[in-house]
């Protein structure tokens, strides 16, 4: 991946530095609620929720898919207002260069129809930190977008799982970077969600439906972010020469290892569709592969579409 061109985004809040305190990394205490479908406990939703790429359930599903519980650990106290800018680092210039060519992007589509592109602030951060959906985020989450404040958040030891746990890509390889940049464009799609009122026009329609119904509107979300990163990948190589080879093949053993029947077939040993929210391997790729390969938005429509 050719990322040394990218614009730099000054719209990182980069916490790191936070004293988190205590020991870190995964295996936090959660449980989930609701019953059924996925509450069977740390693992799963450690295999779904934590290292699933997207939106934090407690704020997107509502009622519909609720975590319950809660971690013992408390976040460090934070100042409301954060500094943003580029961090100096080969890590924050990465994220930061990827977030500022989605910026690019999403700006000149929005220009197009007459709308204004507002970009979101991604932070980093280290184990632990304060976030107002939900109380706080931890690694054992995983990256998501919180609507509420529209920051994405993002601990970056969750690109180590895509190499080490998921095998998204060879240790150590530069197409391991696509990868990663695929889970920040993912989130990304979210907050585009957002700005055009999907998320909230979802969650409302979460609230009067069965947990079986709103699960299957919750994976048209995440395969539509899928679909936008793959539409960031397609305007970034025409514009900047982005991709080269092993980097799709990267991104596409990601997809393929974060989909909801390869996490339940890990964690539990079978797989039940009607408790997928992220959407199986085969259509995480499918739908990474549409934006990629046709580059509009106007592909990305899962809501449409009749097979998915």
């Amino acid at each position: 991946m050719r990322w040394d061109n990218l614009p730099e985004s000054e719209n990182v809040e980069d916490r790191r530095g936070d004293d988190g305190g205590g020991r870190g990394g995964f295996g936090m205490p959660m449980g989930m609620g609701g019953g059924g479908g996925l509450g069977i406990g740390t693992i799963v939703v450690l295999g779904l929720i934590g290292w699933a790429l997207g939106i934090d359930p407690r704020i997107l599903i509502g009622g519909a898919e609720m975590v319950g519980g809660s971690s013992h650990r408390e976040a460090p106290a934070q100042s409301s207002q954060r500094q943003t800018g580029s961090p100096d680092d080969q890590m924050g210039k990465f994220v930061s260069r990827v977030l500022g060519s989605t910026e690019v992007q999403w700006r000149e589509v929005f220009s197009k129809s007459g709308k204004t592109y507002r970009a979101p602030v991604l932070v980093l951060y280290n184990e632990v930190t304060n976030q107002p959906c939900g109380g706080v985020a931890q690694a054992s989450m995983g990256p998501f977008y919180c609507p509420a404040d529209k920051k994405i958040y993002l601990d970056t030891s969750f690109f180590r799982e895509i190499e080490r746990r998921f095998k998204g890509c060879d240790v150590g390889s530069k197409s391991c970077q696509f990868a990663q940049a695929y889970v920040i464009a993912h989130e990304v799609g979210h907050h585009v969600q957002n700005l055009l009122g999907i998320l909230p026009k979802v969650q409302e329609m979460q609230r009067g439906m069965s947990k079986v119904e709103a699960n299957k509107l919750q994976v048209r979300v995440e395969l539509q972010a899928d679909c936008f990163a793959g539409v960031w990948a397609h305007f970034s190589d025409q514009k900047w020469n982005l991709i080269e080879p092993g980097d799709v093949e990267a991104a596409m053993r990601t997809a393929a290892a974060i989909g909801d029947d390869k996490l339940q077939m890990q964690a539990r040993g079978r797989v039940v569709p009607d408790s997928f929210t992220h959407g199986s391997s085969a259509q995480r790729q499918r739908w990474f592969e549409t934006g990629l390969k046709q580059g509009s938005v106007a592909a990305c429509n899962t809501f449409q579409a009749q097979s998915l």
